[in-house]
C-alpha cells in the first residue's frame, strides 16, 4: 500500500465504480453520465440549464451533448424560466422521471451494498477524507501560485 497514491485509488475506483454504473444502465437503456443527469434535475420545480453544469461539475460543451440527447429520447423538455426571460428550466416529462426513478434506485443499491461490508465508523473516515481533499482543492492549498518546481 505504500506505493499506492491517493490520486490513484481515487481514480480507480472512481473508474470501477463508472464501468460498475456503465454496465448496469444499460439494463434501463441508459449511460452513467444520463442517469446522473436525470438525478441532477429536480423533478418537481425543474432545474435552470446554467446551474446545471455547476451543480454536476461538468463543462457546457459536454452537458449540452448529453442534454440534447436526452431531449431527443423525450426524457426532458425545455421550458422558458419565468423569472429569467433569456434562462431555459429543464423539466423532466413522464419518461424521464421513469428514467430518473430507475436511476435513483441503482444508487440506492450501490449505496447500501457499500453500507452493507463497511463499518459505519469507516464510511465516516472515508466521507471526512473527502471533504479534506475537497476543502484543500478548493482553498487551493495543494498547489498554489507561488510554487515553483
Amino acid at each position: 500500500m505504500k506505493d499506492l497514491t491517493i490520486d490513484y485509488a481515487l481514480r480507480a475506483t472512481w473508474q470501477a465504480v463508472i464501468k460498475m454504473y456503465n454496465e448496469e444502465a444499460k439494463n434501463y437503456g441508459l449511460t452513467m453520465a444520463i442517469g446522473f443527469t436525470l438525478l441532477s434535475i429536480d423533478p418537481k420545480k425543474g432545474t435552470p440549464s446554467t446551474a446545471l453544469g455547476p451543480k454536476m461539475g461538468m463543462e457546457s460543451t459536454s452537458l449540452s451533448r448529453i442534454l440534447k440527447s436526452i431531449e431527443e429520447k423525450g426524457y426532458i423538455q425545455r421550458k422558458p424560466n419565468p423569472n429569467d426571460g433569456r434562462g431555459v428550466l429543464i423539466h423532466l416529462t413522464v419518461l424521464g422521471l421513469a428514467k430518473r426513478k430507475d436511476s435513483k434506485e441503482v444508487v440506492l443499491r450501490f449505496n447500501e451494498a457499500v453500507k452493507e461490508d463497511i463499518a459505519e465508523e469507516d464510511l465516516i473516515g472515508f466521507f471526512n477524507t473527502v471533504e479534506v481533499i475537497n476543502k484543500l482543492i478548493l482553498d487551493k492549498k495543494i498547489y498554489s501560485k507561488t510554487t515553483t518546481n
